[in-house]
C-alpha cells in the first residue's frame, strides 16, 4: 500500500507540467486559433465564488478513499474507505473553489457583456481588453494609457 501512495505522488508530480507560469494559460489546441477581441471599460465590478468544477470532488474522493482503505481490517477497512471517500469529496470540493470577479463592461461599440473572472483585478473605470475565442473568453487584460 505504501508503494500505491508514493505511485500517487510521483504521478501528480510528473502530470503538473513543467511550464512556468509567466502569462495567461490557453487550453489545448486552443493557442493555433486565431481570436478576437474587444475594448471596452468596466462599469462594475463584484466579488464572487467560482465553485468546483469537479475536479476537486474526484481527487478528494480518490485520495479520501485510498487513505481510508489503509485504516482498519477486513470490514472496518471498506467502511474507513467509503468515510474517507465522502470526506474527501467535500474537502476536495472545499479547496477547488476560487475567488472570482463578476464585471460588467461596457464596450467601445456600446453592448454591455458580463464576464466572470478567477481572481479579483480591476475596479470601475479600468479600461480593458477582452480576447475571446469563440464565445469564451481567453484573457482579460487592463489597457494602460
Amino acid at each position: 500500500m505504501k508503494y500505491l501512495i508514493s505511485l500517487l505522488a510521483t504521478s501528480l508530480l510528473i502530470f503538473s507540467g513543467c511550464a512556468t507560469n509567466i502569462g495567461p494559460e490557453y487550453e489545448g489546441q486552443s493557442y493555433k486559433q486565431v481570436k478576437r477581441y474587444e475594448i471596452g471599460t468596466v462599469t462594475k465590478s463584484r466579488a464572487i465564488v467560482i465553485t468546483d468544477d469537479g475536479s476537486g470532488k474526484f481527487v478528494g474522493t480518490l485520495v479520501g478513499a485510498v487513505l481510508g482503505s489503509l485504516v482498519g481490517s477486513n470490514k472496518g477497512s471498506v467502511l474507513a474507505m467509503l468515510g474517507g471517500g465522502l470526506g474527501g469529496h467535500y474537502v476536495g470540493s472545499e479547496i477547488a473553489k476560487a475567488n472570482g470577479e463578476e464585471l460588467t463592461v461596457e464596450l467601445d461599440h456600446g453592448e454591455e457583456v458580463v464576464i466572470v473572472l478567477k481572481g479579483n483585478h480591476f475596479l470601475a473605470g479600468d479600461r480593458i481588453k477582452i480576447i475571446r475565442d469563440g464565445n469564451k473568453v481567453a484573457q482579460v487584460d487592463r489597457l494602460v494609457e
